[in-house]
């Protein structure tokens, strides 16, 4: 990241250190330790820094990225992704193949929640283009308006699933397409829930945009929850209560520190009344309260205090590995930016253990690798090969 703040601000935008430090509001030295490797950059640097070079936060990240993209075959489906959101409303032709059962359609649809809960970009990119044309050719037949609702709700589904590959690898146009579509079809799918639940995918999306998309993504949260209240139900709670997590990691990239720890209490108090839920593939409870609570640590440079919080966090066997990856690269970045090398390593390795694909196409694994390689007097095998296989 420091090598791209650097080529960006002397090669593009033609700033000296000062310039872009002023501009940023961030200190000269500060932004030199960061060029040079010597210092992590938080979400809030981060966003200053990009605002001050008038590029998206996943630029300065590296993202996309192409040759690992490229090895998975993930750039050939990007273009069919794109065209399945393009062609939302275009009648089938008239000698398509008749659409299946609702049930059918329904199974194929879960199969891809399931696939984004193991953090498998590849199956979702193969399976939803076909599986969306689908849905809308039956839409287009005759059907009650419940029928219509679900063929709507699982249109929901469907988009939530291209914005997962589109925002994993940096394709933030096709990711803020697949929320305006995914927008379209909540708001006909008769579920409140899938409403709420699109205002937090495009809370997390609005902060690529930088630090005033910390804003607008804590307005999202707020409007969501005033939108959704609470009907006592199970995946009401749930939800409501993964908002409360987005507002927590959302203040703490913007350095509120009270605020961040309010959001987490209440999301505390809530998962003691839910419990371990799945519903609509947020995880939502007490360890994945847990497991964002060591995030905003990390998210606010205070890594001892994100790993005294990974030390409590006991994570269940059956727990979703795209979530437990996440939590290891958390961990990592706490590790690394603690000098402990050789355990931030681990981490990252138990992060591609449990959800390769995820592991790949996150910034946090460049950005840890990255700095454990720089430690490094001689580069052990296995972290060149790592360094090779993540793009560094």
């Amino acid at each position: 990241m420091g090598a791209r703040i650097r080529e960006l601000r002397e090669d593009v935008r033609g700033y000296s250190l000062r310039e872009l430090a002023a501009k940023a509001h961030v200190s000269r030295s500060m932004l030199s330790m960061i060029e040079r490797g010597e210092r992590n950059a938080s979400e809030q640097v981060i966003a200053s820094v990009a605002r001050a070079l008038s590029v998206g936060v996943s630029h300065l990240r590296g993202q996309p990225y192409r040759e690992q993209m490229q090895k998975d075959r993930l750039d050939q489906m990007i273009e069919p992704l794109g065209a399945a959101l393009d062609n939302w409303d275009l009648a089938a032709p008239d000698d398509a193949v008749p659409p299946r059962s609702l049930v059918a359609i329904r199974g194929d649809v879960m199969k891809t929640r399931a696939m984004r809960e193991k953090a498998d970009l590849v199956g979702l990119a193969e399976n939803l283009p076909s599986l969306m044309e689908e849905i809308l050719h039956s839409l287009q037949l005759g059907h009650s308006d419940a029928e219509r609702a679900e063929l709507h709700w699982m249109q929901t589904e469907a988009a939530r699933g291209v914005w997962r590959v589109a925002y994993r690898v940096g394709e933030m146009h096709l990711a803020r397409l697949a929320l305006a579509r995914m927008a379209q079809a909540a708001a006909r799918s008769e579920d409140p829930r899938q409403v709420a639940i699109e205002r937090w995918m495009r809370a997390q999306t609005a902060f690529e945009g930088g630090a005033p998309g910390l804003d607008i993504g804590l307005r999202l949260v707020t409007q969501a929850l005033s939108d959704l209240g609470d009907d006592g139900r199970a995946e009401t709670r749930a939800v409501r209560g993964a908002l409360h997590l987005k507002g927590a990691i959302l203040s703490a990239r913007r350095g509120d520190l009270d605020e961040s720890d309010a959001w987490l209490d209440e999301a505390r108090a809530i998962a003691k009344g839910t419990g371990e839920t799945s519903c609509y593939e947020l995880t939502f409870g007490p360890t994945n309260v847990e497991f964002h609570a060591v995030a905003a640590a990390a998210d606010r440079d205070k890594h001892s205090l994100a790993l005294k919080r990974a030390k409590a966090v006991r994570i269940p066997d059956d727990f979703p590995v795209g979530r437990v990856g996440h939590f290891y690269l958390d961990l990592a970045r706490a590790q690394v930016w603690t000098a402990q090398h050789e355990s931030a390593f681990d981490s990252l390795l138990k992060a591609r253990q449990q959800a390769p694909q995820q592991t790949r196409y996150h910034p946090q694994t460049i950005e840890v690798s990255a700095a454990i390689r720089r430690a490094k007097a001689r580069i052990p095998d296995e972290l060149r090969e790592f360094c090779l296989w993540c793009g560094v």
